[in-house]
């Protein structure tokens, strides 16, 4: 009987040391797998370049704007992606939007995936913070001033669409 409750005990240990290792490795929990959000428009931010020059010890990247990327601007252009809040709360008027979700949005701007861009909803409007896919409408507009903003691209007027 003893041998029994020795043996049960150690499957007990086994099985909860295999969930605590687990839980360490994944603490967020399953990562979902991302609905691919790339179109027409993420493919002609994806052209955002920068400018490197050094002043003072500093290197300063200023965003250049390639003519694909100019012709948007001021546009009306329809953008999926995964919103990526400023600020807390529930609703939100500003955001980030990416085309990949949260978990996974370090990657932004880096290789093939577009850096994220900053929308402002239209007056009035607000988003509820989902971890699913949105789509958003708006008016582009290229921000050459980086004091200005979060993001050298954004989206005024924006209007969620279902």
């Amino acid at each position: 009987m003893i041998k029994y409750i020795k043996r049960l005990a150690l499957v007990a240990l086994i099985i909860t040391g295999i969930q605590v290792a687990y839980a360490q490795d994944n603490p967020f929990g399953e990562i979902p797998d991302h609905t691919p959000m790339m179109n027409e428009t993420w493919e002609t931010i994806n052209k955002l370049m920068y400018k490197v020059t050094h002043k003072d010890n500093q290197t300063i990247y200023t965003p250049h704007f390639p003519d694909e990327l100019k012709a948007i601007n001021n546009k009306t252009v329809t953008l999926p992606g995964y919103l990526v809040p400023l600020n807390g709360g529930r609703d939100h008027e500003t955001f980030m939007l990416s085309v990949l979700p949260i978990m996974q949005c370090m990657f932004c701007g880096q290789g093939d995936i577009p850096p994220m861009v900053e929308i402002f909803m239209k007056k009035g409007k607000k988003v509820r913070f989902t971890e699913e896919p949105i789509k958003i409408k708006g008016r582009v507009r290229l921000n050459h001033n980086t004091q200005e903003g979060n993001s050298e691209i954004q989206i005024l007027d924006a209007e969620l669409i279902q």
